[in-house]
């Protein structure tokens, strides 16, 4: 990210938060690999509507489908909206019928 981007993109998002900010997250990971692990976190939720988001220069998200279609996500809290624009229906990570087959999956 250019330095100009980097004052326009203003504050973090708190779901972007670094360990010992607060949140529950182990203290022991560097901000890289904690962004890692969100979105790992974010694929076991977006496997089911046949998304994937991968890490993009350490700023961004890359959203992606099966056919190749991308979109670049700035933040975790753009990424549903996102991926429901992706696959054209509402995507609720917080569905509870989600949540139960995520949970027997372990």
């Amino acid at each position: 990210m250019c330095g100009l981007c980097g004052v326009l993109g203003g504050a973090e998002h708190w779901a972007e938060g670094r360990a010992g900010d607060g949140l529950a997250q182990p203290a022991s990971l560097r901000p890289r690999a904690e962004r890692l692990r969100r979105v790992g976190i974010a694929n076991a939720v977006l496997t089911h509507f046949s998304l994937t988001l991968g890490d993009w220069q350490g700023a961004h998200y890359l959203l992606s489908n099966r056919t190749g279609r991308r979109e670049i996500v700035d933040d975790l809290a753009h990424l549903w909206l996102a991926a429901e624009r992706m696959i054209g229906r509402a995507c609720d990570p917080l569905d509870p019928t989600l949540i139960d087959q995520l949970e027997r999956e372990g």
